[in-house]
């Protein structure tokens, strides 16, 4: 196969048909199907950290992983592969591998798959190697990688080709690792407190659980329209009630809202519930949660976020609502004061106010706009007004609070809980108060779940419930400051 004349002959697309020229013979001899790694590059390094510089030793080793970096130095090739856990080099001597294999290696690309066989060893200059008998070229990369010198760089292309992002930035394949990492951590610290984790469904009749507005969809076998799930908390609800004491999910929710550095439209939450707890108690264990998970990530509590220092040790601060936006303005707030007044201020500071909004959404408005986003320390404010709780139990000495907290690292929440509401006549009253705003325009306002309270006149437990951002906490501990860094595949903007 050769270039055609009348093919463009720009040099990205010469070396993309040489490469399918390779490709071709490769496929002729027949590429491997497998190969038999013994050594990740990290088992390397820490295994022969203290091999000293031109030492070469008996140890048989085979290594894989793709080509970022090739020199050529006559009857010496070198060839770096980074596989998943970091690099290692290859030390390929014409004279130690013969005519055959010398050829073979020297016809990759930055890119193809490689594997080798042969004996660990260190260079003059002390980088440790693998000098191989064998090399053996598992895949073609068809296409050159991103600049090695620029890399891949541009936040969209990233974002929409997340395999080259992966290649091409190191940075960006550790924060994927870590990510599991958290999630493996946050599932470890459930189940070893008895948490049962288990689903619930994605596509529900209504959207119930949250103030959002949900995606909706049409099933046609059954010819009727349905939500993919803004919150998995009724779900798991009805599951106390059917006597699963201690419950978590790790799950996808979907919400058809606006997309922000905090913001996606798909992202993951944690929801638990446990039987005979109230928000004390899930503040005390969010507290041993976040530290536990930092520690399995990171090592530690303290670590560095956006160029400051962020601290998990328990314990961590707590201050009610109305205490802090007090605080912020400067002047006692409560809900003795009028309406009009509590607007007014709300007006000053910029914050359009509707016809329908109650003093504690008010309330709650002004804590957004002047306090939430200079939360840095942990911090758990707690006792949200009630008119922007309807799944949480009024406060004993004020029903116009609830037994609520949310907690804020860095300027940003983290996380909701709260103790339970299990009355089934409040909470209908709440959800009808949610109805009647909906009915004034109010597009993510609660609906009523009708089985939901069926399940509550059942009798539900008190009980204590959390969820948690997993895509924030994750952003947390991997210092990134856009959620998309933290999802592998963000929603985007077809092109």
């Amino acid at each position: 196969m050769t270039v055609s004349e009348d093919r463009p002959s720009d040099p990205g697309e010469v070396e993309t048909e040489s490469r399918r020229q390779h490709y071709g013979r490769l496929l002729a001899e027949g590429l491997p199907t497998r190969f038999d790694r013994t050594h990740l590059a990290v088992e390397l390094h820490e295994a022969f950290a203290d091999l000293e510089p031109a030492s070469e030793t008996e140890v048989q080793v085979a290594v894989a992983g793709r080509v970022m970096l090739r020199r050529s130095f006559g009857k010496l090739l070198f060839l770096t592969l980074s596989d998943v856990s970091g690099t290692i080099q290859l030390f390929i001597d014409r004279g130690a591998v013969g005519d055959a294999v010398f050829e073979r290696a020297a016809e990759v690309d930055l890119g193809d798959w490689v594997g080798a066989s042969g004996v660990v060893m260190t260079t003059k200059k002390g980088e440790l190697s693998v000098k191989p008998g064998d090399v053996a070229i598992l895949q073609k990369s068809l296409r050159p990688l991103p600049d090695k010198w620029h890399g891949l760089t541009d936040v969209e292309a990233r974002s929409r080709r997340r395999y080259l992002d992966l290649i091409a930035n190191p940075q960006s394949r550790q924060v994927a690792l870590t990510r599991a990492k958290v999630v493996s951590a946050l599932r470890h610290q459930f189940e070893q407190r008895g948490y049962v984790e288990v689903e619930t469904p994605i596509l529900l009749p209504e959207a119930t659980g949250a103030t959002a507005r949900p995606f909706s969809t049409h099933h046609n076998a059954l010819n009727q329209e349905f939500v993919l799930r803004i919150a998995t908390e009724l779900y798991l609800k009805r599951l106390v009630v059917g006597g699963l004491e201690k419950v978590f999910e790790i799950g996808r929710i979907f919400r058809n809202e606006g997309i922000d550095s905090t913001h996606n439209p798909e992202f993951t939450m944690l929801e638990s519930y446990e039987a005979f707890a109230d928000f004390d108690d899930i503040m005390t264990l969010v507290e041993e949660v976040f530290a536990a998970v930092a520690v399995a990530t990171l090592g530690s509590t303290r670590f560095t976020y956006q160029g400051r220092e962020v601290d998990l040790s328990p314990p961590f601060r707590r201050v009610t609502m109305l205490d802090a936006v007090s605080a912020a303005l400067g002047e006692p707030i409560s809900f003795d004061r009028p309406r009009s007044e509590l607007a007014g201020l709300a007006s000053t500071h910029g914050i359009d106010v509707d016809e329908s909004w109650g003093q504690g959404k008010i309330i709650f408005e002004l804590f957004e706009e002047l306090v939430e986003d200079t939360l840095w320390e942990p911090t758990f404010v707690t006792h949200h007004p009630t008119e922007v709780s309807p799944l949480a139990a009024r406060n004993r000495s004020d029903p116009n609070v609830t037994d609520r907290f949310e907690i804020f690292v860095a300027g940003a929440e983290y996380g909701n809980a709260f103790t339970e509401l299990i009355d089934p006549i409040d909470q209908r009253t709440r959800f009808e108060s949610q109805v009647s705003a909906r009915a004034a325009g109010d597009e993510e306002a609660h609906p009523i779940d009708e089985d939901f309270l069926t399940a509550l006149e059942y009798g539900m437990p008190p009980t204590g419930g959390l969820g948690i951002g997993v895509d924030r906490l994750v952003m947390l501990l991997t210092d990134q400051a856009h959620i998309r860094e933290v999802i592998l595949f963000p929603t985007m903007r077809r092109e």
